[in-house]
């Protein structure tokens, strides 16, 4: 089976899932929208306007069984050929944007879709078209729990004290620094907060394993997909009750999800006053990669056996 994969820019867990498909026998091509992005400088008109282009070359060049639009904002590129099925995975940021745009976007290429995909239960109840729940995997290999001591030997850190990791930018206004430094000085343990962005994606296990506790001050979150990895490091979590949070690792003994900031705090304290540590499997069953590559696939088998697929009616 050939799949031709559309995103806007990659993330680890995609990256993850093409791993997943191709070790299924799934030969993926990605194509990705042209120019630079970030979140500072995101992509113009002119860039999209370049991409359906790219998407049809690409379809002239090989035979694909089905095309694969992850992200709401490529949905339309993706349907825009009629003849093959076309499964559509929302990542969050597009179906609960702000942008009304873009959230109109993510809902009219959800009812054209073949198949429409979600990663998590918030989105299901967010999205009125039918769909299919699969959560983004993570690669449970590399997330997993690790000395402490020889963690913060590898990056660095002081082997003494505790750290709270704040995984994200701080200049990034829905993650809430300021709150996170207000929950730190509140608390009546001493514990330092320490910011970290920017680091390749398969160096974060051992930050991870290298802290005492992980705090998510945000305001609003897709996932986010950062509690998955801690759960699988056995990190104890601290969090605001946002995306897949409390649905998710909400559960597990050392993971505390609280909207106050009292309730925040006290979650903090006892994760550093605690040397335990949660079972470095416990919260992510059916959470892995590979778990997330086994759906995908059976997925597409139905679609590309189905006699009369809806790409053929958008055909007609």
């Amino acid at each position: 089976m050939k799949v031709l994969q559309l995103i806007t820019s990659t993330r680890s867990f995609f990256e993850g899932q093409v791993e997943a498909l191709e070790a299924r026998g799934v030969e993926c091509t990605v194509v990705d929208a042209p120019g630079a992005y970030s979140a500072d400088s995101p992509r113009t008109v002119t860039d999209y306007l370049k991409y359906q282009p790219k998407v049809l070359r690409e379809l002239r060049r090989e035979e694909y069984d089905l095309v694969h639009a992850n992200y709401g904002l490529v949905g339309p590129f993706a349907l825009a050929q009629p003849v093959r099925p076309v499964v559509l995975t929302l990542w969050g940021t597009d179906l609960m944007s702000e942008m009304a745009w873009l959230r109109a976007a993510s809902e009219w290429s959800a009812r054209l879709a073949d198949a429409v995909v979600v990663p998590s239960p918030a989105m299901s109840r967010a999205l009125d078209v039918e769909h299919v729940e699969i959560p983004f995997g993570i690669d449970t290999d590399r997330f997993r729990p690790a000395p402490r001591q020889e963690a913060r030997e590898r990056i660095g850190w002081d082997p003494e004290g505790a750290v709270a990791l704040f995984p994200y930018d701080s200049a990034r206004p829905e993650k809430d620094y300021a709150r996170a430094e207000r929950i730190v000085r509140r608390a009546g343990v001493d514990v330092e907060l320490r910011e970290v962005t920017g680091v390749p994606h398969e160096e974060m296990p051992d930050y991870m394993n290298a802290s005492d506790v992980l705090l998510v001050t945000s305001v609003r979150e897709a996932g986010p997909m950062v509690v998955k990895e801690a759960a699988a490091c056995g990190l104890p979590i601290v969090s605001t009750d946002v995306g897949f949070v409390r649905e998710t690792v909400g559960g597990l003994d050392t993971c505390t999800v609280a909207r106050s900031d009292s309730g925040l705090v006290a979650g903090l304290e006892a994760a550093v006053e605690s040397d335990a540590r949660p079972d470095g499997r416990a919260g992510i069953d059916g959470l892995s990669t590979d778990a997330m590559g086994e759906k995908l696939l059976e997925l597409y088998e139905r679609l590309c056996d189905e006699p009369e697929p809806r790409a053929d009616r958008r055909a007609g």
